[in-house]
């Protein structure tokens, strides 16, 4: 069962929505889940990874590029979707420095799946280094709607540290959709735990500008 109650973190919601409508920025401020773990060892214990689709999209300004064949570009042209063809990928020549830069451009990458097994061909490791593979599509698939499943996406991955951030919703969201997002995130993340809540320490969350408010 959940450690958390909702009535603590829709109190918790509520006070950030409020405190960011107060001070309002220039730009959408993300909303970042902050996890603390204990009784965990990086280096012994086994590091977990895991991905999890949210109800509502956390950063719906995230850019996805299609990687694509003839087909799918005509699609991505068409709905203003930004892509490369394969003759574009081989202009770059296998350059690191280009390579490096396109993975940069854009946040996520789509690649129709006749392409797939060319890409680490045309532009070795260096999507898969940024952690960026592209995820396949088929001609059948809708574009928009795999772009928007990308952007609703979060990974949880434990690296060398004990602490997690990942981004789970915007100040632009109402009070249900970021509790939807926050409630599914953190049973998921706990999910991936080897002792579940005791290896849980602390649960924040945080606007880009805000201060953090405890959950946990």
């Amino acid at each position: 069962g959940s450690k958390i109650q909702v009535s603590l973190v829709r109190e918790e919601v509520r006070t950030l929505l409020a405190a960011s409508v107060e001070s309002k920025r220039k730009f959408v401020e993300t909303v970042e889940l902050q996890v603390g773990l204990k009784n965990y060892d990086p280096q012994r214990d086994k590091r977990f990874s895991g991905t999890i689709r949210l109800p509502n999209i956390p950063r719906p300004k995230m850019t996805v590029c299609l990687l694509g064949d003839a087909h799918d570009c005509d699609k991505a042209k068409e709905m203003e979707m930004p892509f490369r063809s394969a003759d574009d990928l081989k202009k770059l020549n296998k350059n690191k420095k280009l390579i490096k830069k396109l993975a940069a451009s854009h946040d996520a990458f789509l690649a129709s799946e006749t392409m797939i097994k060319q890409i680490p061909r045309l532009l070795g490791p260096g999507l898969h280094k940024a952690g960026k593979f592209p995820t396949p599509v088929s001609h059948s698939d809708d574009l928009a709607a795999r772009a928007d499943e990308i952007r609703a996406t979060i990974k949880f991955q434990l690296k060398k540290v004990l602490c997690l951030a990942v981004a789970i919703g915007n100040v632009t969201m109402t009070e249900d959709e970021l509790l939807g997002n926050i409630m599914l995130a953190v049973n998921f993340l706990v999910s991936l735990l080897k002792k579940r809540w005791q290896n849980v320490k602390s649960l924040y969350i945080k606007s880009t500008m805000g201060k953090p408010h405890r959950l946990y």
